[in-house]
């Protein structure tokens, strides 16, 4: 039983590795789609299998173009060096998620595709954008708390600035 429980779970990892590829290396929009090419692969895999393996790596549907792809959020933008790089960082997952914002008193709530906040929230705070108090993200909603007005209000400023500037890199 034991040597059945391991070669399942060398399966799996080896499944998922051969996920991680094939999503970094081509527009995958759904998940019978993923599975004809795992079993290019020699992967035969069942729906629910997919599904597992999808939340499991965390992948996330992101725009492309005129469809919805599957992506690592570890490939929407390299890790940053320092502070300065971070804003860059920022900068290009927001030209790949659109967020809306909106205001409730001292906290902003910035709301994005499904399964994005935290990779937003983690990328605010990387960021030069340090008048906010914190963050907190769910699955696609994510709340920026402020101490009081004149930091939101900077802070937002800032922000804008930098959603503008991804936007006008997307442009044509």
């Amino acid at each position: 039983m034991n040597g059945r429980k391991l070669t399942l779970e060398a399966g799996a990892a080896d499944r998922r590795r051969a996920i991680r590829d094939i999503v970094a290396s081509r527009p995958i929009g759904s998940q019978a789609e993923l599975a004809e090419v795992l079993l290019d692969r020699g992967h035969a895999v069942t729906q629910a299998t997919i599904s597992r393996d999808i939340a499991e790596l965390g992948l996330i549907k992101v725009t492309r173009g005129d469809r919805h792809v599957y992506m690592s959020t570890d490939d929407l933008a390299p890790r940053p060096m320092g502070r300065a790089s971070s804003d860059e960082r920022l900068r290009r997952i927001l030209a790949d998620i659109p967020v809306r914002v909106g205001r409730s008193g001292l906290v902003l709530l910035l709301t994005g595709t499904p399964g994005t906040a935290g990779t937003i929230a983690q990328a605010i705070d990387e960021s030069t954008l340090t008048e906010q108090e914190g963050t907190l993200a769910g699955d696609n909603t994510l709340l920026v708390l402020f101490a009081d007005d004149s930091r939101l209000e900077g802070w937002l400023e800032r922000f804008q600035l930098i959603q503008a500037q991804s936007s006008a890199e997307v442009s044509p």
